[in-house]
């Protein structure tokens, strides 16, 4: 029998509050990310989300759903290593377009 914890679908739930003037760069450093998620063993599904009303102060959601922790594992490196490869540091970027993140791992849980 196998752990629930070692086959349990994982949820990356990104939520950025991306000034106006950013919005174009930050969404082009999104798509490119996710690119590369699409292509690694485990990927199950993403999304790219912008809010169009409500009072919340994040204007874009990023989801991105795995088939296990160690799926989550081996994407973060090799996305690590794709990002310092081409010279892109998120964190930099982030930080120079001014874009407030919010980043969570989630599993569902089951009632």
């Amino acid at each position: 029998m196998s752990d629930a914890r070692t086959t349990q679908k994982v949820y990356r739930i990104d939520k950025f509050k991306v000034p106006v003037e950013a919005r174009s760069e930050f969404l082009e450093r999104v798509h490119m990310t996710h690119a590369i998620l699409r292509t690694l063993p485990g990927f199950a599904q993403d999304l790219v989300l912008e809010q169009t009303g409500g009072p919340g102060v994040f204007n874009f959601v990023t989801v991105a759903i795995w088939a296990s922790p160690a799926a989550v594992e081996h994407a973060k490196e090799v996305v690590t290593t794709k990002h310092r490869d081409s010279g892109f540091n998120p964190k930099d970027v982030l930080k120079r377009l001014n874009v407030e993140a919010d980043v969570a791992y989630h599993t569902e849980v089951h009632t």
